[in-house]
């Protein structure tokens, strides 16, 4: 095909204007399928909705942040059981005035985490409507570097 220079050249599809990654694109799919299957496994009237959460890695601990606005400490439930993190907890129905309400009801969220943690030490902490969990890595999961001797 004869190529095209100068300003009347077309750019290449990944640069045009509203051009959207693919593999991103199909990830929140994936990950909205996900959470619709995770809902359909619950009575329609009883629906647990599933908060924001951000999982990242550090060198030393995972962590794990939900946003939980306005939930009180007392209505949320953090269990580790083997390598499964379970964050559940309810809000009661809230209305201010005739309009303003709220996201209430049951939630739960579930993640898996590796097997290189210290079950012992896991923590959760509520401030400011985002709960962080801090699961340490276990000191033996360690990546170490092994010498290799000559015989």
């Amino acid at each position: 095909m004869p190529v095209r220079r100068g300003e009347g050249a077309q750019r290449p599809a990944r640069q045009q204007p509203g051009w959207r990654d693919p593999r991103s694109e199909f990830e929140n799919l994936w990950s909205e399928v996900g959470r619709f299957f995770q809902q359909g496994t619950t009575p329609t009237g009883e629906r647990p909705w599933v908060p924001l959460v951000e999982e990242e890695e550090t060198e030393d601990a995972y962590l794990v942040r939900a946003e939980l606005p306005g939930i009180p400490r007392e209505n949320v439930s953090v269990e580790l059981d083997a390598n499964e993190l379970h964050i559940t907890g309810e809000l009661e129905e809230e209305h201010h005035g005739k309009v303003l309400s709220r996201r209430t009801g049951r939630f739960s969220y579930r993640t898996m985490v590796p097997h290189d943690i210290d079950d012992d030490a896991v923590s959760a902490d509520l401030a400011d409507g985002v709960l962080t969990v801090h699961i340490p890595k276990s000191p033996q999961g360690k990546r170490r570097t092994i010498d290799i001797s000559a015989q």
